[in-house]
This record gives structure tokens, C-alpha cells and sequence, in this order.
């Protein structure tokens, strides 16, 4: 088939029954087909689905391989040219497919594409989770058109162009599975949270391209699986971003001392001088980001946010369990590979620094971004 919608479920029945008929109906006239993959629910959700959607395709595991595990293991299973990875608390609006084909069509080296995420309590309004494409500033805070912090703006077209952005939302993203493939899915480490911008930054630094398909909206619940204050997902954002940085920082960081040279007629010599140098400029940046987490944990125990605290440290812990340190080797052969990719939406400034300066008014200030990455 050509499309292939995949909601991974993990106890959200009632979603599943509210949304998949409007879902089902517009992929309709496309070759697409639906597909729940179910993360171990015990809600009645499998048995809802066998019920109430029998033209529904199954995929079902016996326990929750989180987000990273639950997708890779699915797609893994499904033969499709393009993969809809789709929350269960998505309303799909009529021609919210189209333009996300249309995309990645016109645009071949598009590896992942998305529709612009607007907040389904407040339908004009973008939602937090993805807005119209997120960025990401020089302290490795994600952001995005649309969303800063926790302020969001209206949806007046103001986005409706092509931008130069780092990520967009696994709320609902569309990849092209050979892509997917070749960037080996999602990093299984995250489990849930982040995973996602990784999967793009990645694909960016392997020559392709990240787009929102502006044309396209849909509405998100957002937050139907974990609460926002859930200290266990506050770990994993900590946790997970620090892995993200690590995964990507060396080999953007290469492109970046390289962008004025001729990588092909440089000695072998030279490469691995500057892909040490840009793996020892990615563990600096990273050890400031750890200063930053720091000083938001002093914050949460003056609070005495004792849960919250706990979870800046062990976020720390996990990352320095979980963590890969940086291979120049590797870089270096990526570097000669994809000598020419462009790293898009990373902005030179900070979030924080704006929003304690301009406040609700930071989020038309961002537009500093290049091509590249930061100074």
C-alpha cells in the first residue's frame, strides 16, 4: 500500500471510539489503510476494536514496549511506501492527508513531514505538542513555530510557508519508510518523549529534509497518556534530551566547521581532526545543559518539589547509563557521506533568556534561526 496510518494505543479506548470513524473515513479514495498497534492495553481496547472496527488491522503485543519499541516492532510489520505514525487523541479533519502526500512527493528528499497541530479545547489555537514545526535553541531546548515555552499563539496563516525547522510532532508525522529504515527507527533508549525530534535531527544530518505540510491541520487532545506534571515524564524529557544532544551535536557540529570547505578534497588527517574537535564542542554544550538542568533542580527543592527534584537526578543518573560517547570515527564517516547536509531551525538564542524578557510577547522574537547551527 502506499499509506499506512499507524496508532500505536496504550489504554485509550475512549479516544480510539471517538476518533478512528473521522479517521477512517478520510483516508478514504487514498490507498491507505488503518492500523492500531496496541502496547500491552488492558482497558478493553483490543476487545473494542475486534467489536466496533473489525475492518481495523490489529497489532497486538502483550506488553508496553513504550513508544520507541511499540513503533519500531509495528512498522517493522507493515509494508507501506509512507507511514503515519498517529496519537489516539488525533481528530483528522477531511484533507488533512493530501497535502502531506503532496509534500513528500514534490519534495524527495522530504524524510518526514507533518500537518500543523492545532488544540482541540480551542480549535483556532495551535497545540503545544507540535504547533507548526518545532526548532530548537543553542541550550538544546525544543520549541516551535507557534509554541514557545508554555505560551501559544493563534493560527492566522502567519506560518504558511516553508520553514526551516529542526522536527515535527509524533502526535502525527508522516516518514518515508526507507527512510525510517535507514535511520534504523526510533532510538529504543528514549522509550517515550523527544524520540521523535531525534528521529528528524538525525535524518537532517543524513541529507534530508524536514517540512510541515502546512495545507494540512489537525487537532490534538494532547496529554491523553501521561499528565503534563508526571514526574516520571519529567524524567524522560531531561533524560531524553541530553541523549538527543548527544546523538546529534557532534556530527551538526562537524557540518558546521566544515560549511566553507570542500570536504571531498580534504586528507583523512584533516576530517578527524574536525570531527574530534566537534565531538569535544558537543560534550561542552552538553556539560552546559547539565549546569542549566541543575540550577531547574535547585528550583524544585527551594520549592520543595521533592518529586520533581528526584527527577532532574535521575534523569542524570539514567543518561550517564544510557549514554554513547561520541565516536569521531563515526562522525567522520557520516561527515563524508552527507558532506553537504543542512541542519534547519536551530536558533542562536534562548528561549529562557527570551521569555524572561519579553514574556507572552518572546514568541514573535525567535526568528534568528539559520540553516545551520549555532556560533
Amino acid at each position: 500500500m502506499k499509506v499506512a496510518v499507524v496508532i500505536l494505543n496504550w489504554n485509550t479506548v475512549d479516544y480510539l471510539r471517538n476518533y478512528l470513524p473521522g479517521l477512517i473515513s478520510s483516508v478514504k479514495g487514498h490507498d491507505a489503510a488503518v492500523i492500531v498497534a496496541d502496547n500491552g492495553s488492558t482497558d478493553g481496547s483490543v476487545e473494542m476494536l475486534e467489536k466496533e472496527f473489525p475492518e481495523v488491522e490489529r497489532i497486538v503485543f502483550d506488553h508496553n514496549l513504550g513508544f520507541t519499541g511499540g513503533y519500531n516492532k509495528a512498522l517493522g510489520m507493515v509494508d507501506a511506501e509512507y507511514f503515519v505514525l498517529a496519537n489516539s487523541d488525533i481528530e483528522f479533519s477531511e484533507g488533512w492527508l493530501g497535502p502531506m502526500l503532496e509534500t513528500m512527493e514534490k519534495y524527495p528528499r522530504t524524510g518526514a513531514c507533518a500537518p500543523k497541530l492545532h488544540s482541540m479545547s480551542d480549535r483556532e489555537m495551535f497545540e503545544y505538542a507540535g504547533a507548526a514545526g518545532g526548532l530548537i535553541d543553542r541550550f538544546g531546548f525544543p520549541f516551535c513555530l507557534g509554541r514557545m515555552l508554555g505560551t501559544v499563539e493563534k493560527d492566522g496563516g502567519q506560518y504558511d510557508h516553508d520553514n526551516a525547522i529542526l522536527w515535527v510532532s509524533g502526535a502525527c508525522m508522516m516518514v518515508r519508510s526507507s527512510v525510517f529504515r535507514e535511520m534504523g527507527g526510533l532510538d529504543e533508549r528514549f522509550f517515550a518523549h523527544m524520540e521523535e525530534i531525534d528521529l528528524c535531527w538525525r535524518m537532517q544530518t543524513a541529507g534530508y529534509e524536514v517540512r510541515t505540510a502546512y495545507k494540512s491541520v489537525v487537532w490534538h487532545v494532547g496529554g491523553g497518556t501521561l499528565p503534563a506534571k508526571s514526574p516520571w515524564k519529567l524524567k524522560l524529557n531531561y533524560r531524553n534530551n541530553l541523549l538527543m544532544l548527544q546523538n546529534n551535536l557532534p556530527s551538526t557540529e562537524a557540518l558546521l566547521m566544515t560549511k566553507e570547505k570542500d570536504v571531498g578534497k580534504m586528507s583523512g588527517e584533516e576530517i578527524g581532526k574536525i570531527c574530534r574537535e566537534a565531538c569535544r564542542k558537543a560534550g561542552r554544550k552538553i556539560f552546559v545543559r547539565m549546569l542549566i538542568d541543575g540550577l531547574a533542580a535547585t528550583a524544585y527543592l527551594l520549592k520543595l518539589d521533592w518529586a520533581s527534584f528526584r527527577a532532574v537526578l535521575n534523569a542524570h543518573r539514567e543518561f550517564r547509563k544510557l549514554g554513547i560517547a561520541p565516536d569521531p570515527g563515526k562522525v567522520a564517516a557520516r561527515l563524508k557521506a552527507h558532506p553537504h547536509a543542512l541542519i534547519g531551525g536551530l536558533y542562536r538564542g534562548s528561549i529562557l533568556w527570551q521569555a524572561l524578557r519579553h514574556g507572552k510577547k518572546a514568541i514573535s522574537r525567535t526568528d534568528n534561526t539559520d540553516q545551520y547551527f549555532w556560533n
